[in-house]
């Protein structure tokens, strides 16, 4: 056991060295190559891999530093130490898990953890929080649910500008607009609700809800949100008792990547409607819906399956083409240099964390214009994960720009018998969980690989390029994603 401590001990300390050197980080002895010359005159950098040095070596290394740079190192210890005393809370004791507890193990299981929950927490403004060692805060079943809504700035990046938090009670603890002191580019207003004027005379900043949301999870408590690690990176928070609701409901006889809207489940589980359809997030009802919805799991058991709303598709909404991850430099009205036919455009808000892409519907007349539209877009045709028929879009634009997108139609067609379970419509929104839960399609992960499909004729040269990109861009996410699991399970491992 003692040896199992001191090898996981290692590699934390083997990261940390490998994020200074990342990080140009240099102590009184200089880097970490520099402080190698002058503390091993046997090996010296010819064994710079800190992974083949010993524990005494990276310590000795790490004491170099300043105690400003220390606290940056306690800080990523400090992750570690978190997730690492949650996951032995989870394995120490299963016959007496709580519900509570078994949804935060649940969370942690999710095949796309450690994608979505690997922040950059070391990085300056992050909050870490700790992690109290009382055995009560340590096994506390108090919960606190929050939603949050962002903007999208002029420099690229999204704000956060309102956040609200309920606990159990569905008491609210939190109801703030924030500040993001910055210039913002799109407010978004068709899904924030959020205008200018909502803003104005606010004063509150992003430091300022840290500070709030440090004292909620203080002792122990437990974070509930939906798809909660957008909220955590706008919060720029890293916490490691966590529920995301998006993770554990499951659907009856659907994929396993096929990840819940909030909205779904508030009619599914819940039954009742969450907003009208085209209406505005309300980010306090969000928050209280993520919170009712633990508590019908905690009421009613962790393992229950859920129902597949089915939903019929009104007339008017086969006359449409979703167009959807359409580059961000690409102005709405150039879809008609693209896609054939009379219609017009209605542009949908971005949703969370989505600011290089953005989706629209095209609307015809009727469904036989949409249809002939869709029929005479040159384009591989495929299904989505519903079973509607889309096709991937390459153009090259005038302006120079090139690029893909998808089209889509709004209904399935020729339903089989292995298709009769596939829901007829989902909302927008459950369309947006299921693309963001899944792994991204190849042809999605890079614009080089779309500009290399521009104006493609289907020509064999180009078909050929295009497969050696997949092949050398399906190595690269290889790469990333063994990175990802990589930082996950050092997360995980014992903290120092």
């Amino acid at each position: 056991m003692e040896a199992k401590l001191e090898s996981a001990k290692k590699e934390v300390l083997a990261e940390i060295v490998k994020l200074a050197q990342k990080r140009e980080m240099k102590g009184n002895k200089g880097g970490w190559k520099d402080f190698l010359r002058s503390y091993d005159k046997k090996f010296g950098v010819s064994l710079s891999d800190p992974s083949k040095r010993s524990i005494d070596v990276l310590l000795a290394f790490l004491k170099t530093f300043t105690p400003d740079d220390l606290k940056f190192f306690d800080k990523v210890f400090q992750c570690h130490s978190n997730r690492d005393a949650v996951e032995k809370l989870q394995k120490s004791n299963p016959e007496s898990e709580s519900i509570e507890q078994r949804l935060v193990r649940l969370t942690f299981e999710h095949p796309q953890y450690p994608t979505d929950y690997s922040f950059p927490s070391h990085e300056k403004d992050w909050l870490v929080t700790r992690r109290s060692k009382k055995p009560k805060h340590i096994q506390s079943k108090a919960m606190v649910a929050i939603d949050c809504e962002m903007v999208l700035c002029q420099d690229g990046t999204e704000a956060l500008v309102r956040i609200c938090a309920v606990d159990r009670n569905l008491e609210v603890r939190l109801n703030e607009f924030v500040n993001p002191n910055k210039p913002i580019a799109d407010y978004r207003t068709e899904i924030t609700g959020i205008t200018a004027g909502d803003l104005d005379g606010v004063s509150c900043s992003l430091a300022d809800v840290q500070t709030s949301m440090k004292k909620l999870l203080s002792h122990g408590t437990i974070l509930i949100g939906h798809s909660l690690h957008n909220d955590l990176r706008a919060l720029k928070i890293d916490h490691a008792k966590v529920i995301d609701t998006s993770y554990v409901f499951k659907y009856q006889d659907q994929p396993s990547n096929r990840r819940p809207s909030l909205s779904n489940l508030c009619k599914s589980v819940l039954g009742f409607e969450l907003r009208k359809t085209g209406s505005p997030h309300n980010c306090l009802d969000d928050a209280c819906t993520a919170m009712k919805l633990v508590l019908a799991k905690v009421e009613g058991g962790v393992d229950n399956i859920i129902p597949l709303v089915r939903e019929e598709v009104q007339e008017t909404e086969t006359a449409k083409l979703l167009v959807h991850r359409i580059p961000a430099a690409v102005h709405s009205q150039e879809l008609h240099k693209v896609i054939p036919g009379d219609f017009t455009v209605e542009v949908k808000a971005n949703k969370k964390g989505q600011a290089d892409k953005y989706t629209a519907f095209v609307n015809f007349k009727n469904q036989h214009e949409a249809n002939e539209a869709f029929d005479n877009l040159e384009g591989n045709q495929e299904k989505d994960t519903g079973g509607r028929p889309q096709k991937l879009i390459s153009f090259h634009l005038d302006s120079g720009i090139s690029g893909s997108f998808y089209v889509r139609k709004m209904e399935v067609n020729n339903y089989s018998k292995d298709t009769e379970l596939a829901p007829k419509k989902r909302s927008f929104e459950d369309e947006e969980a299921v693309e963001g839960s899944k792994k991204p399609r190849i042809e999605d992960q890079s614009t080089e690989l779309k500009e290399a499909g521009a104006g493609c004729n289907q020509c064999e040269t180009q078909s050929k390029e295009i497969e050696r990109l997949k092949k050398e861009l399906s190595h690269r996410d290889e790469e990333i994603s063994n990175l990802n699991k990589l930082i996950v399970n050092l997360v995980r491992k014992q903290g120092l």
